[in-house]
């Protein structure tokens, strides 16, 4: 019988477990996933009440939103189920571009409903802002999604704070997911404070650091060839190396407690706030157990500012995304290391 996973927390209006899964690597990114062990590892979280799933029409090309549907199939009232639209994607990564247009939402959840067979969604974020549409017409696209009860809830993801306060004047905002981890820390100042100004959750994607902080890295070596973090500048020779120091020191710290570090890193998240939803991936169920634990971890002030001394923003080296992906992030987001 697994754990059941306890404390909730609120995006907004909307009820959630306090530790998401986020689906990504079940379908691609990561290299090669057995069927099998993705949607065992689905059930897992489930059944230790980690129901919020965090998937996007983009993963896999459409395989993500299946592979979620196919594992809510007679559970759908036990689950929150969030998904994207907004990037539109070739057969290739060369083939990304943003559409935020009301017409490409409005479209582009008709086919999400469709692939996960559900009748509504719960949490549809805009994965990506267009900067060719503004904000106000990708919004009114969502608030007739509202309207017509095929989503229940609106989010942004990696928005500005003014793009988050005018979406907010058009349609409530729920959530706003960022990446944010103790090697992450761009989402902390003027869009967390906007955020807490308007009662708006903060879903934190890769609250591992891309697995760096997952302690299952320890070079290039550890990935499959098709991994995608073999471009992510994070992992290029020589910031490797550094980063991994930053690694060992927080291990360190995590043993003195009998933790991994991946369970002190996702404790770190928690302690960020109550409006606060970390969302790993886990590729496999023993990884989703191991993350529910950093839930119920309680972290002193004297830990939390050891690990601020350890992991200060800025610390780790190389940007966070790859030339593709950072591209796609707003032209007026400060790129920092972190």
């Amino acid at each position: 019988m697994e754990p059941r996973f306890p404390p909730l927390r609120q995006l907004g209006k909307l009820s959630v477990p306090a530790q998401g899964l986020g689906c990504m690597g079940l379908s691609e990114f990561r290299g090669p996933v057995d069927p099998g062990e993705a949607l065992r590892t689905v059930h897992s979280a489930l059944d230790a009440g980690v129901t919020m799933l965090d998937t996007a029409d983009i993963y896999g090309l459409g395989h993500n939103e299946r592979l979620v549907g196919k594992a809510v199939r007679g559970r759908r009232d036990e689950v929150v189920i969030a998904t994207k639209c907004g990037i539109v994607r070739g057969h290739g990564d060369s083939g990304r571009r943003l559409c935020g247009t009301r017409r490409n939402i409005k479209e582009s959840c008709e086919e999400s409903l469709r692939r996960l067979g559900v009748d509504h969604i719960d949490l549809f974020y805009l994965h990506r802002v267009d900067p060719d549409t503004p904000i106000e017409e990708s919004m009114l696209g969502m608030a007739e999604l509202v309207e017509e009860g095929k989503i229940w809830y609106v989010g942004l993801s990696e928005a500005e704070p003014a793009t988050i306060r005018r979406a907010h004047e058009v349609v409530p905002i729920t959530a706003l997911q960022s990446e944010w981890s103790l090697f992450t820390r761009d989402v902390e100042g003027e869009a967390l404070s906007v955020c807490r100004e308007l009662g708006i959750g903060v879903v934190a994607f890769s609250p591992l650091a891309r697995g760096l902080l997952s302690g299952g890295i320890r070079g290039l070596g550890d990935l499959d060839v098709a991994d995608e973090r073999r471009i992510n500048p994070r992992f290029h020779p020589g910031n490797l190396d550094r980063n991994m120091r930053l690694v060992s020191a927080l291990e360190d710290v995590a043993a003195g407690m009998g933790l991994s570090v991946a369970q002190l890193a996702l404790a770190w998240v928690h302690h960020q706030g109550d409006d606060v939803v970390p969302i790993p991936g886990a590729e496999r169920a023993s990884h989703v157990r191991d993350n529910i634990r950093a839930a119920s971890i309680e972290l002193s002030a004297e830990v939390l500012a050891l690990l601020e001394r350890l992991s200060p923003a800025g610390a780790v080296a190389g940007h966070r995304m790859d030339a593709l992906r950072s591209g796609m992030l707003p032209a007026d987001k400060p790129h920092h290391n972190s």
